[in-house]
């Protein structure tokens, strides 16, 4: 037991750049990437058929291919069509992307979790159809997807784990990098494992305990 815990005070500081690195992606898809599922999500709900079916596709497309495939798409497809991106900056396009159209729909179901009331209470006071979307919908809406919202932000630190195959040295790709040169893959990568969980656990808890207040207000 001594030796492992030797072990990981030795590959801890390592492993803790990989760390922070990975909150960074993740921090920066969702920066854009919820903003990116709003704008999804309000030209789904077009009333326009073509802009609909436009965004439909987009937004299918990014739920339909594998976060995987995004990254590579992003750091080694592009490059071939003259755009290159370092790593970072190609995991958090891709990322976001995904991040966008996964949320679209949470953020849609938010929308039309609105009661039909407050769209008419807008009409009665004068809003025109931006503003009433701006002051009354989407806030309302967005209150509504918060929790789901978090959850997936705890699936995207998760998914953070992929960028390893375009070269970003993120958590895991410097456990990688640590179990290749020891051979002590098991220890490593329980090490990393452990670090997820110091995230995801907490904030696993955070979300079900404001699922359960939003849900208890919302009945009142």
């Amino acid at each position: 037991m001594n030796e492992l815990l030797g072990l990981w005070w030795e590959w801890f500081p390592d492993l803790l750049q990989g760390f922070f690195l990975s909150l960074q992606v993740t921090g920066v898809c969702l920066l854009l990437g919820i903003p990116l599922g709003l704008v999804f999500a309000l030209g789904v709900s077009a009333p326009n058929k073509a802009v609909r079916l436009i965004f439909l596709f987009v937004v299918e497309l990014g739920r339909g291919a594998p976060a995987l495939i995004l990254l590579q798409y992003f750091y080694y497809g592009l490059p071939s069509a003259g755009i290159t991106f370092s790593s970072f900056t190609a995991a958090a396009l891709a990322l976001a992307y995904c991040t966008g159209a996964y949320t679209s729909e949470i953020i849609r179901g938010g929308l039309e979790a609105v009661a039909s009331g407050q769209r008419e209470a807008a009409d009665v006071i004068g809003l025109n159809k931006l503003d009433a979307l701006r002051f009354i919908i989407v806030p309302q809406a967005l209150r509504i997807a918060i929790p789901s919202l978090l959850g997936f932000s705890i699936i995207m630190f998760q998914a953070s784990s992929l960028c390893f195959t375009i070269a970003l040295p993120e958590l895991v790709s410097r456990a990688s990098a640590i179990g290749s040169n020891t051979f002590q893959y098991m220890p490593v990568l329980a090490l990393a494992g452990i670090m997820y969980a110091v995230v995801c656990i907490p904030a696993t808890i955070i979300v079900t305990s404001l699922e359960k207040k939003l849900g208890a207000s919302s009945q009142t």
